[in-house]
Formats: structure tokens, C-alpha cells, sequence
């Protein structure tokens, strides 16, 4: 018997060229990838309720007699048609019609209809119900099962889409579509057949429990959340072991320059900068690429560790490159190093996209020639960009570079044939279930200690419209030879939207202000601009800093203790964090104002509730997490990574240890099923780690 997934959907009835080009915009080349097309949610079709019984929102079969049908001229023409059955009546309402349509609808016809009931002027009505005549003479049976609703693009129906479901569950069995999990690790795991769950899935019968598919805890999904998940550890397994089986540059331990670096750094790493460096040391003297992920909450010194890590390769003779998503992040990374490296003798150059003309191609000579140190923004990856010995890359918050973007640096390693070693840090804490899943590749380090005079940050929630009392709060802290940022959330005036501008603001406190000395810092400024207000802030010539939230990451004025957020509820859980970590960097007690617009919806209220009550970032990304889904959480929607099709990273976090477990044993005792697994899940681009 052929393979679903080798028969075209041409073979089926009903598609010539045009239908085939709409189903594969939804992703339908072949009959495994229809059946692989679940339905949304379902209709219960299967009885017909009595119209007495129907409550407000419920979606049913009803039939009845009509008693009467006559168009209203409300605020729009309506055709209202009145449909009673004895237990109760209601109206039928459509606002498309046609004069033959209302004859049809005339008192005493029969008829079957389809609907969701809602409250209108006259009790219950149901919107454009579908609906048939019944003569009486034939008897027309219900649906036998639940009626799929599945996704689809202009042109497809739902009809249509069911007729080629029905066509190739018609043709499945488990010969034409193998089931790739070994029958023993299906026992082990409770897992059903691959056929049966999925002939439920498009089929289910009468009694399916409606609420268990709605939330995604039924067995018949369990078991292809369950594949699903599988596929993407072997995906990620697959691409580790095959960085793993390049060759990296062996750095011998450094003896010189940390030692250094440590005296003119004037003051002693933490227990947790200590231990999580030793880790990356031991991984940079080995000959395959190290690939590591630092986790630290916002203050805890990534930095310093990176730098050490850079020390190793320099040492070596080897060049590193660091990247960081923003140019000022990154413009704040150069000002670091070259503080910390020059004195060491080592050069440091700067390579941006806004960089241009004589500076780009004087940069990009000095990396080709062997600049040591080399900082810059996702500009680093550009073919045009050759180093020359090049043997580690620290990327500053990952999760802003796609994956195929860090793996396009293999390429660019020593000779082109030695892959460079990777360290990736983050100050957006992962939650446990996500690392397990986007980042199964890396290994993970946490930096779990804050610098000794750190001070927790206290936050306040106040309304807007307590500006005044705010603005004074300012003036006292600034009194006392603080310094405070001002956050807005946009930058220019707009109609629609009550968001301060940053522009305005910073007018408005300038005058309400002015004695003190005020910058503004936004998005659009130059790259120049915004340095230099910054280096005046830093330096403390200026004593309030309004900012859009491009000072989100990387900002270090240890002596700022004061920090207003406007509009926070426009905001995620993990920018607002970040933004917070601007403050508390010093000894003096800091303070964070949420100055919110009222009326704040539920998700609203649960951030800033999380945020007032908590400053562990672990606690706040695993939040998150929960309000907002994981592709947002991992700025995966421009990246295709984790677009699951089935399964869902929060509803199956459970499933994860499990399918790790049932990866590694799939890979030790069956390795002929993960190609056809990443085949059946991964096709369409998806394949994580495939540059």
C-alpha cells in the first residue's frame, strides 16, 4: 500500500490546480499533511435540540415550523423569520436576502437548521442559521459524529475541507502512514496508535467530550502533542551533534590576562561569576564548539564573565567577536571592553550596520587583518564580514537573533573550516520548560547571585492621574543628588492612543522641572546623539533622563535609584523588568513607579501585581510565559521556530522530561525512525538548526 505522504492531494476528487495552490498556502502538498490538518474545534450536529431547551451561546440543530416571515427596517433591513417546534419559538434573522429566499421562508414550511443562538429584540435569534427545507417525505439523518472546524485561507470551505479529509481518512491504516514510535515506547509512555488518534481527531463521536478537545487533554491529542515534541528534541539532538562533530580551536586555559583584568577591575567576582566561569573555560579548551547559554537576572554580571571567557581566546591568539541585537546595547558593550581590554594592550573595533563609507571599509579591513576584539550589532553576520582567526562568539540576548542567523556564523570561524565556539547570555530569565525545548541544543549555565550592594528594587503601582505628586517625587530624589530615568512608551503625539509621548514629557518636565538639569533619549535619535546624552547621564551632568524603552538592557548608572514607568500596562512582564533593572545598580534604596491609565484589563492587573510583588526575574519569565505564549516570549515569531502544530510548550509542559527521555532512547535503539519523523513534522523549513 502507497504512503500517504508519497500521494499528491491532486489524487484526490474535487482538486485540479487552482484548489491545490490554495491548500498549499495552508501547508497541504500531500494526503499526510491533510490528515496532519486538525480541526480547530467542533460542532455537535449530531441531534437536533428542542428549541425550548436552547440556551443563549450554544451552537445546535433545531427544527421547526415557521409561522411567520417579514422584513424589519431597523437600523439595518432584516429578513426575521419566526421558527417554533412546540417546546419554544425563536427568529431567524438575515440581513442578505433575496425576494425568492422570503417566499421560500413562508408560514407552515418545514425546516432544519444549523446556528448559534443569541439574545435579540424578540428573546433568542440566530444569525444566518445554515438551513434546509424538510418536505416530510424523506427522512434526513443527523451528522453520525462531530462536524471539524479547520483552519483554512480564502477560497477554502469548511465543506471542502472536510470532503478531502473524509477522502484521505478513507485511505488510512497503519500501513499508509507508519507509525514511527516503536510499539514498545508507545507502552511505556500510554500512547496510542498513530490512525486512531487520528481518525478521532478529524471524526470524533457523539460522545466525545467537547471540553477536554477544547483545552487540548484529550488522549487522542496527548498522543500527537506527544510525536510532535518528540520530533523537535531530535531536531534539536541532530543539530547539537552535528555542531559538536566540527572541530573548534582548543584554548588552553589563560594564565595572564584574567589575572589582569581581575586587578583593574576593583572588585571580586561573585561565587556564581567564579563557577559559572570555570564551566565556560573547561568547554573552551576542548577541541568540538562549545555551546553555552548564561542565564542571569538583570544585574548579575554577564558581562564580567564574558570578558573572561574573550580573555581565553585573546590569550590564545584568536580573535572573538560579540554581538548584541541593539546598536546602543552594543555601542555600551564597546565603551566596556575597550575600558577593560585597552589597558591590557588589545584593540577593540566597532562594526554597525549604520556604520558607512571610508569607517565600514576601515573596520572591515582591521577584522579581516585580525582586530582581537570585535563588538557590533547582527552586522557581524554579513557575508562582506571576514575575520581572520576567529575562535569564540558571545551573542548578547539570543533570543532576539533567529537560530538560522548564529548558525550562519559557522561559516565565518578560522579558515572557514574550524566552527567558533558560542556563548549566549541572557538577562530574560527561561523557564525551566522552555529551555528544555527551544534551547535542548545548549547547555545552560545560571549566574543565581547578585553583586554584594545590590539593593532590591521596591515597586509602586500609582494612577495616572497622581502625575503631580510623581513629578515631585522626582524633584526630591534629584534634591538629594540621586538621578532617575522617565520611561514612554511612545515617542511621538498620537490621536488614538493615551500614551505619553517621550517628546512632550520631556518638555513638560523640563518646565515643571527647572532647576534640574533634563535629557531625552529616543529611538530615533542618531547612534552619536544617543551616546552622548547617555555619557552625560553616566557621567552625571544630567539628573532625569526621559527615555523611550530603548534603555531597556545594558544601561549602568549605579548612582540612578529612581525609575517612573508610564503606561506600564503596554508592556510585557519581561520588558518591564528589564526596564526596572536600570535601577537598584548602586547602595542606595531604589524605587520603581508604575504610573498607570485606568481602567487596567485582567492581564493588565496580573503584570504589574506580579511585578509589585516580586524582583526574581525566574519568577516573572515563567509569568510571562503564562500571559503571553512562548513564541512571543522568545521573539520566535519572525524565526519559525516552535510553531507547533499540536502540541502546546504551557499545556504540555508536563509531557517535556518524557519526551527528552524518549528522544535519547529513540536515537540509542531505533535511529532509522528520526529522519522519518523530522520528515513528517519538520518539512516545510521548520527543520530547527537547518541553515
Amino acid at each position: 500500500m502507497t504512503e500517504l505522504a508519497q500521494v499528491s492531494v491532486t489524487a484526490l476528487k474535487g482538486v485540479g490546480e487552482a484548489m491545490a495552490e490554495k491548500l498549499a498556502r495552508v501547508g497541504l502538498e500531500n494526503l499526510q499533511d491533510v490528515l496532519f490538518h486538525l480541526p480547530l474545534r467542533y460542532q455537535d450536529r449530531t441531534r437536533v435540540v428542542p428549541i425550548g431547551a436552547l440556551r443563549p451561546g450554544q451552537d445546535a440543530v433545531i427544527e421547526g415550523v415557521v409561522s411567520g416571515a417579514d422584513v424589519s427596517m431597523g437600523k439595518r433591513r432584516s429578513l426575521l423569520v419566526r421558527l417554533g417546534d412546540g417546546s419554544g419559538s425563536l427568529s431567524l434573522r438575515f440581513y442578505h436576502f433575496s425576494n425568492a429566499q422570503k417566499e421560500a421562508l413562508k408560514r407552515g414550511t418545514h425546516l432544519r437548521c444549523y446556528g448559534e443562538a443569541r439574545p435579540g429584540a424578540s428573546g433568542l435569534e440566530i444569525y444566518h442559521p445554515e438551513y434546509r427545507v424538510l418536505t416530510g417525505e424523506e427522512d434526513i439523518p443527523v451528522e453520525q459524529n462531530l462536524t471539524p472546524i479547520y483552519p483554512t485561507t480564502e477560497g477554502l470551505t469548511q465543506q471542502r475541507l472536510r470532503q478531502l479529509s473524509q477522502q484521505a481518512l478513507d485511505l488510512l491504516g497503519p500501513r499508509s502512514l507508519p507509525d514511527w514510535l516503536p510499539l514498545e515506547l508507545a507502552r511505556e509512555h500510554q500512547l496510542a496508535p498513530l490512525d486512531e488518534a487520528i481518525r478521532y481527531l478529524h471524526r470524533p463521536p457523539p460522545d466525545a467530550d467537547l471540553e477536554e478537545l477544547a483545552v487540548g487533554h484529550h488522549w487522542a491529542q496527548h498522543r500527537l502533542a506527544f510525536e510532535e515534541l518528540l520530533t523537535h528534541q531530535l531536531s534539536q539532538q541532530r543539530l547539537r551533534e552535528s555542531l559538536r562533530a566540527q572541530r573548534a580551536p582548543a584554548l588552553p586555559q589563560a594564565r595572564d590576562l584574567p589575572v589582569r583584568y581581575l586587578d583593574n577591575l576593583g572588585f571580586a567576582p561573585t561565587g556564581a561569576q567564579r563557577r559559572v566561569g570555570a564551566e565556560i573555560a573547561y568547554d573552551l579548551s576542548q577541541p568540538e564548539p562549545m555551546l553555552r547559554l548564561v542565564q542571569g537576572d538583570v544585574g548579575a554580571g554577564k558581562t564580567v564573565v564574558a570578558a573572561l571567557a574573550a580573555l581565553q581566546a585573546l590569550e590564545a591568539g584568536y580573535q572573538v567577536a560579540l554581538m548584541a541585537p541593539t546598536e546602543i546595547l552594543a555601542e555600551q558593550h564597546f565603551i566596556t571592553f575597550q575600558r577593560w581590554l585597552e589597558p591590557l594592550g588589545i584593540e577593540v573595533a566597532w562594526l554597525a550596520g549604520k556604520l558607512k563609507g571610508k569607517a565600514r571599509v576601515s573596520a572591515l579591513e582591521r577584522i579581516a587583518a585580525g582586530a582581537p576584539m570585535v563588538v557590533g550589532t547582527h552586522a557581524l553576520f554579513q557575508p562582506e564580514v571576514q575575520f581572520a582567526r576567529l575562535a569564540l562568539v558571545i551573542i548578547d540576548e539570543q533570543h532576539r537573533f533567529g537560530v538560522q542567523q548564529r548558525l550562519a556564523l559557522r561559516q565565518k570561524g578560522v579558515g572557514g573550516t574550524m566552527c567558533p565556539h558560542q556563548l549566549i547570555m541572557t538577562a530574560t530569565p527561561i523557564p525551566r520548560t522552555l529551555a528544555m525545548s527551544a534551547y535542548a541544543d545548549l547547555d545552560t549555565s545560571v549566574l543565581d547571585e547578585l553583586p554584594p550592594g545590590r539593593t532590591p528594587v521596591n515597586t509602586v503601582l500609582v494612577v495616572d492621574s497622581r502625575r503631580p505628586e510623581v513629578v515631585e517625587r522626582v524633584r526630591a530624589a534629584c534634591a538629594e543628588g540621586r538621578q532617575a530615568y522617565w520611561v514612554c512608551t511612545l515617542i511621538e503625539e498620537s490621536e488614538e492612543l493615551t500614551c505619553q509621548a517621550a517628546q512632550s514629557t520631556f518638555e513638560e518636565l523640563t518646565l515643571a522641572l527647572g532647576e534640574l538639569r533634563v535629557g531625552l533619549i529616543h529611538g530615533r535619535m542618531k547612534p552619536v546623539e544617543k551616546a552622548e546624552v547617555m555619557a552625560l547621564f553616566k557621567a552625571a551632568e544630567l539628573q532625569l533622563l526621559v527615555a523611550t524603552t530603548v534603555i531597556e538592557v545594558g544601561v549602568d548608572v549605579p548612582n540612578s535609584s529612581l525609575m517612573i514607568i508610564e503606561n506600564p500596562e503596554r508592556l510585557g512582564l519581561a520588558q518591564l523588568h528589564q526596564l526596572r533593572g536600570r535601577v537598584g545598580r548602586g547602595s542606595a534604596a531604589s524605587h520603581c513607579v508604575l504610573l498607570y491609565h485606568p481602567p487596567l484589563s485582567q492581564i493588565g492587573r496580573e503584570r504589574l501585581g506580579i511585578m509589585r510583588e516580586t524582583n526574581d526575574g525566574f519568577v516573572i519569565a515563567e509569568k510571562d510565559l503564562q500571559l503571553r505564549g512562548p513564541g512571543e516570549m522568545l521573539g520566535t515569531r519572525q524565526t519559525g521556530l516552535l510553531q507547533f502544530k499540536v502540541a502546546d510548550l504551557m499545556r504540555d509542559a508536563d509531557l517535556l522530561p518524557a519526551v527528552r527521555d524518549a528522544a535519547q532512547e529513540l536515537i540509542q535503539r531505533w535511529p532509522g525512525h528520526v529522519t522519518p519523523l523530522l520528515e513528517r513534522w519538520l518539512r516545510h523549513g521548520q527543520q530547527y538548526g537547518q541553515v
